[in-house]
Parts: C-alpha cells; sequence; structure tokens
C-alpha cells in the first residue's frame, strides 16, 4: 500500500497545487511544462529535451503498465529507453496506480523514479494546470515535499545541451556493414536512442560526437544534428560547424533541437515558444501539398518562418497554431525537421523521412 507523503507544486506567480508524492521524497525546482501523450511514459522521461523541466502528464491515469527490463541490443543501447537515466526535475500526475500490469514490466513507476531519485506528485488537478499553463505561457515552479523549500530554478538560463551530450566520440556500426556503406555524423545535442537506431536498420553507421567536437577530420557521408533542450542561441559552436558544413555541401538533416540548429546557421532566426509543443499528437502540413502527418513532439523553442533567407523554405507547418515544423534548401541537401520522425513510443508516420535523407548521401 502507497504511504501518502503530503506534496505540493508551487508556480512562480504564487498558485498552490497540493498533492501526496509516490517517489523519491526530495524538493526540486525546474520549468513546469506538459504533455499530452497517452502513452510512452518511460521514453518521455528519459527524453534529454526534458532536462530541467517539471513534467505534468495530462492522461489521468498513470503508472498502470509499469516500467519495462534495463536490457541493451548489441550497440549497448537500452531497447525500451531513449537514453541512459532519466531527465526530468519532476513528474505531476492526476491518479498513480501503483498496481502495473503489462507482460514487459518490471518494476512500478515510483520504483523507478526513486532509483534515480526523481520526485513525483500525484491527486493534482492537472486539468486545471493545464488551463493556467495554457493561458499565462510555461512558468517556472517546484515540487514540495514535507515542506522542505528550494529556490525557483531557471534551466532556460543554463547551457542544458552540455550537460546531456556525450563527452566523447563514439560509434555504432551497422550489420551488414561494407565498403559502400554510408557513415552519418550524429551531433549529439541530447539525442534520443531511437535516431541511431533509425540509422542503424537503414544500414547506415552512426559516429555520435559531443555537441561542440570538430568533426570535419572523420570519415562521413551526412550530418544528422539531433534534438536536446533549451535555448538554440546558446549552442555557438555547434551552429559555427554546422555553417561549415552548409558551405561545403555536405547533407544535412536537423531534428527538433537541430531544426533551429540548421535554422540559425542558415541566417535565420529562433524564438520560445508560450507553452511549447509536447505531445503525440501535432498534424503538420507538408508545405505545397495536402498531405497531413500526425506527429511527436518536445520542443519549447521555434524557427521564425518570416525570417527564412531566400533560398530556404518552409517544409511543414502546424495544423494548429500554423508555427513552423520544418525548413529545407530549395536546391540542396539541407533538411530539417521540428518534430520526432524516430517517434518513440509512435506514431511513426514521418520515418520515412531517413529514407528521404539517406537518397540524399547518394
Amino acid at each position: 500500500m502507497l504511504l501518502k507523503k503530503n506534496a505540493k507544486l508551487v508556480l512562480e506567480d504564487g498558485s498552490i497545487f497540493y498533492g501526496h508524492s509516490f517517489a523519491s521524497d526530495i524538493s526540486v525546482s525546474g520549468e513546469v511544462v506538459f504533455s499530452t501523450g497517452m502513452v510512452g511514459y518511460p521514453e518521455s522521461l528519459t527524453d534529454p529535451s526534458y532536462k530541467g523541466q517539471i513534467l505534468c502528464l495530462t492522461y489521468p491515469l498513470i503508472g498502470n503498465y509499469g516500467i519495462p527490463s534495463n536490457d541493451t541490443d548489441n550497440h549497448g543501447l537500452l531497447k525500451n529507453f531513449e537514453s541512459d537515466k532519466i531527465h526530468i526535475q519532476g513528474l505531476v500526475i492526476s491518479d498513480y496506480s501503483s498496481d502495473y500490469s503489462h507482460w514487459n514490466a518490471k518494476k512500478s513507476l515510483g520504483e523507478w523514479l526513486k532509483e534515480h531519485n526523481i520526485p513525483g506528485i500525484f491527486d493534482i488537478d492537472t486539468r486545471e494546470l493545464t488551463k493556467k499553463l495554457r493561458e499565462k505561457g510555461t512558468m517556472l515552479g517546484k515540487i514540495v515535499i514535507n515542506d522542505e523549500d528550494v529556490k525557483l530554478y531557471d534551466p532556460n538560463k543554463i547551457d542544458l545541451v552540455k550537460e546531456v551530450s556525450i563527452n566523447k566520440p563514439c560509434k555504432y556500426t551497422c550489420k551488414n556493414n561494407n565498403a559502400d556503406t554510408k557513415n552519418i555524423i550524429l551531433i549529439d545535442c541530447g539525442a534520443k536512442y531511437n535516431i541511431i537506431r533509425c540509422f542503424l536498420k537503414r544500414n547506415v553507421n552512426v559516429i555520435r560526437v559531443p555537441y561542440d567536437y570538430d568533426f570535419f577530420n572523420e570519415k562521413f557521408d551526412g550530418i544528422l544534428i539531433s534534438n536536446g533542450p533549451g535555448n538554440p542561441k546558446m549552442c555557438k559552436k555547434t551552429i559555427e560547424n554546422i555553417k561549415k558544413a552548409i558551405k561545403q555541401e555536405i547533407p544535412v538533416m536537423g531534428i527538433c533541437l537541430g531544426n533551429q540548429l540548421l535554422a540559425l546557421a542558415a541566417g535565420a532566426d529562433t524564438y520560445k515558444l508560450k507553452y511549447g509543443h509536447r505531445s503525440q499528437n501535432q498534424p503538420c502540413l507538408m508545405q505545397g501539398t495536402k498531405r497531413c502527418f500526425i506527429t511527436t513532439q518536445n520542443h519549447g523553442f521555434a524557427v521564425k518562418t518570416n525570417s527564412l533567407q531566400e533560398d530556404w523554405e518552409p517544409w511543414f507547418t502546424n495544423i494548429n497554431d500554423n508555427t513552423n515544423e520544418g525548413i529545407k534548401h530549395k536546391t540542396k541537401p539541407f533538411m530539417s525537421v521540428q518534430f520526432h520522425p524516430e517517434a518513440a513510443a509512435g506514431p511513426v508516420d514521418t520515418e520515412f523521412l531517413f529514407d528521404e535523407f539517406i537518397e540524399k548521401l547518394k
């Protein structure tokens, strides 16, 4: 039986939501954001793009299918997660189920959070919280347990990418590697494992490098700029390297933060969204067509479409709010999307974009 310890979520505007702790009993602070995904909390919580954030899940019942095993594949990647640890500051939910039931589950959500020393709070009116965040925009906040107060922490003032990127290069070799196999540089700004998996299953080797690494002495055919947390304008060295790649006309693809970084390198501008896009159900229209795709997203910044240079054009547009969802060069092999074509736990409607990019490598 779960012992209910008093806990509360305090927002920077003074709003207080009272609830109970179901995970690690520590108080934390961060940027409060909400996600409308119905499934996939093991993947979401290990997404490095959530670094520094207190995540509110809007789906009412969380925890009923538990947490899967820590099994790894033959590349040393965890099969069931998007990185090797939980990146959120804390978790806010409405109703918690400690009695999980799933064939793949090995432990409860609460047990997993405790292992990583992450707090979780439930019995919260997440509907009211989400309405407040939609009205006022993303706010700073803190989870306070047993009245152990902490100061408000603003992750937007920190180079979060530096905290989630790897420290040294590593290579993942595909199963059918040969002399003709293509090699991709993956600029790790907080890369999700499924980006690596998507290339490997398409018989492409991946050279994963730190976000500020000078990779031009490596042998490669194209560049993938990964997702990641925070303000893209802080990644100055990454932007310099992308500019250099554009000059050399090396094929480049960006995902999420990678979309913003490619835009900045191409002379465009970015801005912070009111409350970001964090869901598995964002509709995106491919420019110049009637094709609309359902996409997974997790980002707080976006590209200013009207700041694109004349050789560039928008590629996808969000149908909900008309924000930019991707850009591409009109004649050269540079392309990026704001959503996640490698989406885990789905949908996989746009995974074909990896095939399009690989064609450009040839």
